[in-house]
């Protein structure tokens, strides 16, 4: 008999716990001058870009499929191709993601799977050798 393992989505705490971290990342890329390359790409207004992040991220860890429901398949690639991302870019978006993982997730063990899982999408968004 296979005992069901809980997901990131189970284990972060569900939807508050992400809608924090989506909230705490978009703060820290609107506050951190190191972030400028990727805060210009977005919006001034943030509410939208943090309500799509929480969406996407909500099924990509394992729980509801929101993003999915409201817009169809992620096509994250294709989506941010419109965006020169580069080293830079993706070195900055993971600054932000991990700060505010370490600001609002309390496992360390979920924190580094999280950040593993993380890296590995960023590495995926480049569009720029630079």
């Amino acid at each position: 008999m296979t005992e069901n393992k809980p997901n990131h989505y189970q284990r972060i705490g569900g939807e508050e716990r992400v809608r924090a971290l989506v909230q705490r990342f978009y703060q820290v890329m609107d506050e951190l001058p190191e972030s400028y390359g990727i805060r210009k790409m977005h919006p001034e207004n943030l509410k939208t870009s943090e309500d799509k992040l929480f969406k996407f991220l909500s099924g990509w860890m394992g729980g509801p499929q929101l993003f999915v429901q409201e817009y169809g398949h992620p096509l994250l690639r294709q989506r941010h191709f419109p965006f020169s991302i580069g080293k830079e870019e993706r070195n900055q978006w993971l600054m932000c993601m991990d700060i505010a993982l370490r600001d609002t997730v309390a496992d360390e063990g979920l924190r580094q799977e999280l950040t593993v899982a993380f890296v590995k999408v960023a590495d995926h968004m480049r569009n720029q050798q630079h």
